[in-house]
């Protein structure tokens, strides 16, 4: 048996294995240190550190992607299941596991066909659940003490709020301010819905006895914070009658379908928590007034009774006179009635005491 020399000729390098797998990533990340990719998300994990972790995937391919927790904020949507989006970022490996992944710094929605399909995929499987039932809808305070704002503090939405219930009912607002569009927007929101459901009936900052959440129009991705299925089912579980007031009359988000009552605007909004001040005393008075006619005719009715019951009154002693003439005559036949009635008797006694006899009271032996 001959042993075979190496060839110690070749000029070929024999890599380590360390050394290839960071020549291969120094390779992919020099020719791919800025992709854009289409693709839909998938496996989608909001890690409790910060980081997202998903899959990036098409009718034949995937690849892992993360999404750094100082990146997260900067994205213009939240990354969900199903939903198809444009990312960009670097391609890097991982070179202990032979394994690329992409970075993804930024990430929009691929379209708002996108979007659409995965809200009405968001919306049957919460009215599958019941949280768009009207019987769990809350009826609307009629005279409410408190309001509750939850919007932006700044722009025309709240001034046209403000002015608008300043100008119907006198009332204490409280506003609870936050952002109204982008990633943390949900999750203000729906911050504020909870704490003022929290507040004690008996506390030092009045209970809302309602809540508007309110936001001017917009895109639909401007719109999007307010499809978020946590949001929803805040929204739905709060214990507070909630008016949703979400862009324009045309714009429709999820949480239009769980609140308790949807305003076309801000400004309706503000119209259908509060009643109208001068109306209400319109009312009252024209209340008042319907009370003193039907107390009139209520008195004058028992005017009348009484009247008539006084003219029957004034006959009484007519009727007495009748009543005594009536008794006089039957007194003065009462004498002649006994008189012939005793010797009718009398008659009948005498024929029937001819017939008795002694011998009538023996016994036959």
């Amino acid at each position: 048996m001959t042993d075979v020399a190496p060839d110690t000729d070749s000029n070929a390098k024999a890599y380590s294995v360390s050394e290839l797998a960071f020549a291969l990533k120094r390779t992919l990340e020099d020719a791919y240190g800025f992709v854009r990719l289409r693709a839909e998300l998938s496996k989608v994990t909001h890690h409790s550190n910060g980081h997202v972790y998903l899959t990036l995937k098409d009718e034949r391919s995937a690849i892992d992607g993360v999404v750094w927790k100082g990146s997260v904020k900067n994205l213009s949507v939240r990354p969900e299941h199903g939903l198809e989006v444009i990312v960009t970022g670097k391609i890097t490996t991982y070179p202990a596991g032979s394994r690329y992944q992409i970075v993804i710094e930024t990430m929009e929605v691929a379209g708002v066909g996108a979007l659409l399909a995965q809200l009405e995929r968001l919306k049957a499987k919460l009215h599958g659940e019941g949280l768009f039932d009207p019987a769990r809808k809350q009826p609307l305070p009629t005279m409410p003490a408190t309001i509750g704002v939850i919007t932006s503090p700044t722009g025309a939405v709240i001034r046209d709020i403000l002015h608008r219930i300043r100008d119907r009912w006198p009332c204490r607002v409280i506003v609870w301010p936050c952002v109204v569009q982008g990633e943390a927007a949900a999750a203000q929101v729906g911050n504020a819905i909870q704490r003022f459901n929290a507040l004690p009936l008996d506390g030092p900052v009045p209970r809302p006895d309602i809540l508007i959440v309110a936001r001017g129009g917009g895109s639909v991705e401007d719109l999007w914070a307010f499809n978020d299925e946590t949001l929803a089912r805040t929204v739905a579980a709060g214990a507070i009658p909630l008016i949703s007031a979400v862009g324009h009359e045309t714009d429709t988000t999820l949480i239009d379908f769980v609140s308790d009552r949807r305003a076309p605007t801000p400004t309706a909004a503000a119209e259908m928590a509060t009643p109208v001040l001068p109306e209400l005393r319109a009312y009252i008075g024209d209340l008042s007034s319907r009370l003193h006619r039907c107390g009139g005719r209520a008195v004058e009715d028992r005017r009348g009774r009484v009247e008539h019951a006084g003219r029957a009154l004034a006959r009484v002693p007519d009727l007495v006179e009748m009543a005594a003439q009536r008794f006089n005559l039957a007194s003065s036949r009462l004498g002649a009635g006994l008189s012939r009635n005793v010797a009718a008797h009398g008659t009948d006694l005498v024929k029937v005491s001819s017939r008795l006899s002694p011998s009538l009271l023996q016994r036959p032996q």
